[in-house]
Formats: C-alpha cells, sequence, structure tokens
C-alpha cells in the first residue's frame, strides 16, 4: 500500500468506528456528518478490502482485520498528536549548543564580551563562536554560515531579514592623548590637516557607512592608514598627530588599552543604527529566541557606565 496514496484523515475515522463500533456515535466523535462517517467507512472498507464492520442482529461487530488494526492505529494516531502538539523547549542551565555569530570587533567589545559573562553563569554549555564579517551577511544567514549577525541597519538597508534595535551611537573624533596640534576643540581645517586612520572591513568589503558619507561629502582627508581592526586604530595613534573616528560607546573601553583624547566632529556625522539580524525560517528555535533576548538584554544596559568598564 501506497502511503502517499492514503488519506490519513480516514486512520481518525477508523478509530473512531472501531471504538464506538457506530456510525452514528464515531461521526459525533470525531465532528463528521453521519453521511459523512458512512463515506469514510465505505473508503476504509476499499482501503483494506474487508468489511471490517459487519452487522450482527442490531449491532456492528468487528472483523478479524479491524481487530488487529485497533492497537497499531491508536499507536499511530497517538504518535502524531504528541508530535503535533511537541512545543521545543530550551532549558539554559542544562543546554548544550553552539550559536555562530557574524560581528565587528566592536560589537564583540560593546555586547558579546558582557554576554559570554552573562552564559557563563545562566548558560554555561552555550558557546558563542564568532564569524568574521562577511561581503554579504544576510546570505551567511540563509545558507546557514550564520546563526545571528550584527550590524549597522545602513549596511543591511536591502534585507528582507527579521531583526530587532539594539542600540545607536555616535562617531567621534580621537587623537593621540598627547597630541599638541589638538586642542579642547577641533576645526574643520585642523581636522583636514591631520593624517586619518580608517576603520576598513577588509578587501572586497562594503565601507563603513561613515567613511562611504564622507567620501560622498568630498572631504580631502588624508587617509594615510587603514586597518581592519575598529580596535587597533586607536592604538595606532600614540606618539602621532593622526586621527581617527571612534564610536562613543567604545570609548571607554579603548581607553584602557591607547592614550586618547575625543573630541566631538567638525561636521555632522550620521550615527549609527546597530540591528541583531536572523533568518526567518529560525524565529521560533528556542535557543536562538532566548541568545536573542540576551543581546536585547544586554544592549538594553549600554546606557549603564557600569556595563563598559
Amino acid at each position: 500500500m501506497n502511503l502517499g496514496s492514503v488519506d490519513l484523515n480516514l486512520l481518525v475515522a477508523l478509530d473512531a468506528l472501531l471504538t464506538e463500533k457506530n456510525v452514528t456515535r464515531a461521526a459525533s466523535r470525531v465532528g463528521l456528518s453521519q453521511p459523512g462517517m458512512s463515506s469514510a467507512l465505505a473508503r476504509l472498507r476499499k482501503l483494506f478490502d474487508d468489511p471490517l464492520l459487519v452487522r450482527e442482529g442490531t449491532a456492528l461487530v468487528a472483523t478479524a482485520r479491524a481487530e488487529a488494526l485497533v492497537q497499531p492505529v491508536r499507536e499511530a494516531l497517538g504518535i502524531i498528536q504528541r508530535a503535533l502538539d511537541a512545543r521545543l523547549d530550551f532549558d539554559p542551565g542544562s543546554a548544550e549548543c553552539t550559536v555562530t555569530v557574524s560581528c565587528s570587533d566592536y560589537s564583540v567589545l560593546l555586547l558579546i564580551r558582557p554576554l559570554v559573562r552573562r552564559l557563563a553563569a545562566e548558560a554555561p554549555g552555550v558557546t558563542i563562536q564568532i564569524r568574521p564579517r562577511s561581503p554579504d551577511p544576510a546570505r551567511m544567514l540563509r545558507d546557514g554560515a550564520a546563526d545571528l549577525v550584527i550590524e549597522p541597519a545602513a549596511i543591511m538597508a536591502d534585507a528582507s531579514l527579521p531583526a530587532r534595535r539594539l542600540f545607536t551611537d555616535r562617531w567621534l573624533c580621537c587623537v593621540w592623548e598627547g597630541n599638541g596640534r589638538v586642542g579642547d576643540e577641533l576645526s574643520m581645517e585642523m581636522y583636514l590637516q591631520l593624517g586619518h586612520v580608517v576603520y576598513s572591513m577588509g578587501a572586497g568589503l562594503p565601507a563603513a557607512a561613515v567613511d562611504t558619507y564622507l567620501a560622498q561629502s568630498a572631504l580631502p582627508r588624508r587617509v594615510e592608514f587603514v586597518v581592519e581592526s575598529f580596535l587597533l586604530a586607536p592604538a595606532l595613534l600614540e606618539g602621532t598627530d593622526l586621527i581617527t573616528l571612534v564610536l562613543e560607546r567604545a570609548v571607554p573601553l579603548l581607553r584602557r588599552t591607547a592614550a586618547i583624547r575625543v573630541l566631538d566632529p567638525p561636521l555632522p556625522l550620521p550615527p549609527i543604527i546597530q540591528k541583531l539580524w536572523w533568518s526567518p525560517h529560525r524565529t521560533t528555535d528556542p535557543a536562538l529566541a532566548w541568545i536573542r533576548a540576551k543581546i536585547g538584554e544586554v544592549a538594553a544596559t549600554l546606557s549603564d557606565a557600569s556595563e563598559l568598564y
């Protein structure tokens, strides 16, 4: 018998008929009309090539073939029902899994670093694996190369993916603490005179939104160094008159590794809106939903300075 040709609803009808041994009561049991159940019985008889229920006096009696079907049909329907009723659960205290996140070192600094501390306490069996940023982060999600992606909204403006807004941040100018050419305020003239260290995502990757903006502004910046690490850029300033751009939320942590001063830029720069993205078919994955909620909790605390040190 080809299972693909079988209407599995007939098994529900068969179970009711074998339980009730009465067409009317069986119909009521499964919400069918009496003619509908009679039609189902006729189809079942043809399917099994057996009368299944035969009349003896005023009662219907199951045939030997029908009696042999009672238990396996009931068990099969039970398995199907349990599968339909099942809900995936996630117990952070006992779960063991790996969640792959594609993001910048800036996001590692602000989000993943405090997330790891939380996981160590709440979900010790959950491992976070960081993947480098990609020229096509949306494809990473579609191909399963990453479970989650953290990127500025501007980078994924064309992505039709579910996302969660995490926080906004603004760009500041950053110089070595001992830079004698820059005072307490930075003029546009001085900004253009200084050599610039530019943070780049790497060859073949889209430029940072702020650099795209500055390039479109046609400002004659003198770019002297290009680095792929956001965290390294301030460290290169020591002992020089170079200048770079940093994101404000990262400044307290950057000051722990580099002697820097930050100043307001002499021109308006677009803020970044950092978002968390995932594939739509993973929305209901309980482990990822829990991790997304934890990342959201971390992002919500970033206004608290204690999270930045």
